[in-house]
């Protein structure tokens, strides 16, 4: 198939051993997704929480941590990058990525076949979007896909670093 639109992006993505939400910088804004449920079919539930510019303010910098799970000690008003990974003792890793995107409308779902690319390592991946989960279930099994695990973008960054 021939995709609907190509996008092209260079991300960060803050990860560490603990976190399960998704935090990414990307045009300087820092985007937080909480992992809201996981159904039996294996399909994830993500809610926006917070979409703020870098620097970041002390109490937004609280809510990456504590997205990320990590526990640090904050005494300045606003974080860039770098200096909320020195907070972290080691526990915040900062992971560049680019992206390639391919946009599709399989079985009435946006779907997005993605190259995930981070250093000299990467991976290609496919996420498929829909209000019902019936439609990506089936939109899944079109692909040929429903034999593989689920996995999300957080825990696919931590297998390539």
């Amino acid at each position: 198939m021939e995709p609907e639109r190509v996008a092209e992006s260079d991300e960060t993505y803050l990860l560490s051993a603990d976190g399960v939400d998704a935090v990414k910088v990307r045009d300087e804004l820092v985007d937080v997704k909480h992992l809201e449920q996981v159904n039996d079919d294996g399909l994830e539930l993500w809610k926006p929480v917070m979409k703020s510019p870098l620097p970041i303010s002390a109490a937004d910098a609280r809510a990456v941590l504590a997205a990320l799970r990590i526990s640090a000690s904050l005494d300045r008003d606003a974080y860039d990058l770098a200096s909320l990974a020195s907070t972290t003792g080691g526990a915040l890793r900062l992971v560049p990525v680019h992206k390639q995107r391919r946009h599709f409308t399989i079985t009435c779902c946006m779907t997005e076949l993605t190259e995930l690319r981070t250093g000299e390592r990467s991976t290609r991946t496919i996420a498929i979007e829909s209000e019902d989960p019936a439609r990506v279930i089936a939109a899944v099994r079109d692909l040929g896909l429903d034999a593989r695990p689920n996995v999300n973008v957080p825990r696919v960054l931590r297998s390539l670093v």
